[in-house]
């Protein structure tokens, strides 16, 4: 069993930055391949980035490309997502999910393990 965690969420102006964290604790997570998604009230979860187990390349959405990144500390076991220029319209939970097979994935129904989620509100 995967347990993860994020923090680093908070309230934030716009064009601020912010960086979550997603701490892995369990065997071989640190193998996983990473996701993090967002939703807000009313709508599906997203997509907004992930890094590979395997060979740790990296994955973004359109609206993420060139302001976020995503990177890993595997001695920590600990996936990065740090946030920059932030909008009002980047205002939403935030989930880390893993997937064991450490391959490329980018939909939710590939990730098996999901976080509880850190709030990310950005003011205007």
């Amino acid at each position: 069993q995967v347990q993860l965690v994020e923090s680093g969420g908070g309230l934030v102006q716009a064009g601020g930055s912010l960086r979550l964290s997603c701490a892995a604790s369990g065997r071989a997570s640190s193998s996983y391949t990473i996701g993090w998604f967002r939703q807000t009230p009313g709508k599906e979860r997203e997509f907004v980035a992930s890094i590979s187990g395997i060979g740790s390349s990296t994955y973004y959405k359109d609206f993420a490309r060139g302001r976020f990144t995503i990177s890993r500390d595997n001695a920590k076991n600990t996936v990065y997502l740090q946030m920059n220029s932030l909008k009002p319209e980047d205002t939403a939970v935030y989930y880390c999910a893993g997937d064991p097979t450490g391959t490329i994935a980018t939909m939710k129904s590939e990730f098996r393990y999901w976080g509880q989620g850190t709030q990310v509100t950005v003011s205007s």
